[in-house]
């Protein structure tokens, strides 16, 4: 099953116990009153319409779920462990509707009753549903349709096992189509057979090229647990790609906090590296981005408009500046700024970083730099969906490919959105050195670390307070 056909399935069943259960409450409520085409309610005499309960209710229900994490990739997950979810889900839904919504449709006598009976309807018929959703995709599972095609990495006797082990669980949907084998140029397709031959160039420098080849989901780590650098390398040339990481259970003491241990159908994995935002967070986090960006473009057009009016009287070339940026899962996009410098300003250098009071500064290049009001032309990149209001800052993708090769995990800054402001520029100044650029990767990866809302909120707070102050640069 696909991952479309997936949401498609999900939303339809949701749809269908959101609609039904709504016609259930009102006719459990109501009893002999209740008409389909509306009907008079016996205590206050307002006329209520069945068709606007399940019309009301649907959308509410679709967005409950959705912040929930509960249209997220389950793959070959327990249908228990997703009705356990469902049962928190639904019984903060129904709270809500019931002081929102329903308490005018109770008297004191029916209320308890009308409230048990949504709940239940409710709750038994979307579990239902999603039950027959899983149970068909675990059936495509079983057959071959729709595994996650993985890699294996580690040492040749852990290779065998991991595989081994991986054959033993079909209902964990997972595919070997193939494995590296670390210090060793010969790479193992998923039944074993020995491709040096066809791939001799193989070797743990080319995972990057092999997971795109592949078109792989997961690698699976096969490691031991003094094998630290080994590790430390295979994270490095994973990260940025859009692929889980996995690895076998007993090297847990290794990585510590940064990993969560999962089963799937009795296969023991570790997950690395994983995103700690939950998913309504992530949603919010969304939304606050479109709401901030089309508000702050809109109500300060005017100082946008004078400001560019600014930069084209006052230096030659255009006000709006377009430069190539790496964003999330390494994709490269153009991103937007109020220019800042004159037009030839890397004519005869190169690219560099920009320096304190550099002299490629137009006349309002500067106070623009220290305000940060440079960076108002990305909310367009926000309302794209290219950036956030808060991530690591974007680079160029020449700085990229020489900053990959000389800082641990800094592809890792490409696994979120980038932002217009963050911790890192809060907390550090403008990039002018190697060394600059390696103490605010630490930053980036400890927001990506502990990144919250909370969070977020303070970098905003601290980046306002900035621009008030004009202590950019």
């Amino acid at each position: 099953m696909s991952r479309t056909v997936e949401i498609i399935s999900l939303i339809v069943v949701d749809t269908l116990a959101a609609s039904a259960s709504g016609f259930v409450f009102l006719l459990m409520r109501f009893r002999g009153d209740f008409d389909i085409m509306g009907f008079e309610h016996p205590v206050t005499g307002d006329v209520i319409y069945p068709l606007f309960i399940p019309v009301l209710a649907t959308p509410f229900w679709i967005v409950m779920l959705l912040l929930a994490g509960m249209y997220r990739e389950r793959h070959a997950s327990s249908r228990l462990d997703e009705s356990v979810s469902l049962i928190k889900v639904v019984t903060v839904g129904v709270l809500i509707l019931a002081f929102s919504v329903f308490i005018d449709l109770w008297d004191p006598v029916g209320n308890r009753f009308g409230l048990a009976i949504y709940w239940a309807s409710f709750l038994g018929m979307i579990v239902f549903g999603r039950i027959i959703v899983r149970s068909v995709q675990k059936a495509l599972i079983l057959r071959g349709h729709g595994n996650h095609r993985a890699l294996v990495v580690g040492w040749s006797d852990q290779v065998e096992r991991l595989y081994q082990d991986v054959a033993k669980y079909p209902a964990a949907g997972i595919q070997i189509v193939g494995a590296v084998r670390l210090g060793q140029k010969d790479v193992l397709s998923s039944n074993g057979e020995d491709l040096q031959h066809q791939h001799p160039e193989h070797a743990i420098e080319q995972l990057p090229d092999l997971i795109d080849e592949l078109l792989v989901h997961d690698v699976l780590i096969a490691l031991g647990s003094e094998d630290n650098k080994e590790l430390s390398e295979v994270l490095r040339l994973c990260d940025g790609k859009s692929v889980t990481l996995k690895i076998v259970p007993d090297f847990y003491s290794v990585i510590g906090g940064m990993a969560r241990t999962e089963h799937i159908y009795g296969l023991p994995l570790i997950e690395v590296l994983p995103i700690p935002m939950p998913a309504w967070q992530q949603y919010t986090k969304r939304l606050i981005d479109l709401i901030v960006a089309l508000l702050v473009l809109v109500v300060g057009l005017p100082l946008w408009i004078g400001i560019t009016i600014a930069i084209a009287s006052t230096s030659k070339g255009g006000s709006i500046y377009r430069q190539n940026r790496v964003g999330r899962k390494g994709r490269t996009f153009t991103m937007y700024k109020f220019r800042t410098m004159r037009r030839d300003a890397e004519a005869q250098t190169g690219p560099v970083w920009a320096s304190k009071d550099d002299p490629r500064y137009t006349p309002v290049g500067g106070w623009l730099r220290r305000t940060r009001l440079d960076e108002i032309p990305q909310l367009w990149n926000v309302l794209r969906g290219d950036m956030s209001l808060v991530g690591p800052r974007p680079e160029r993708p020449y700085f990229v490919e020489k900053l990959i090769g000389k800082i641990p995990l800094y592809n890792r800054r490409h696994r979120i959105r980038p932002g217009i402001t963050g911790w890192a520029q809060v907390m550090w100044h403008y990039d002018s050195s190697i060394e600059d650029v390696q103490q605010k990767v630490k930053f980036d990866l400890y927001y990506i670390e502990n990144m919250s809302l909370t969070m977020d909120l303070k970098i905003l707070l601290r980046t306002f307070q900035a621009v008030i102050s004009g202590g950019g640069r």
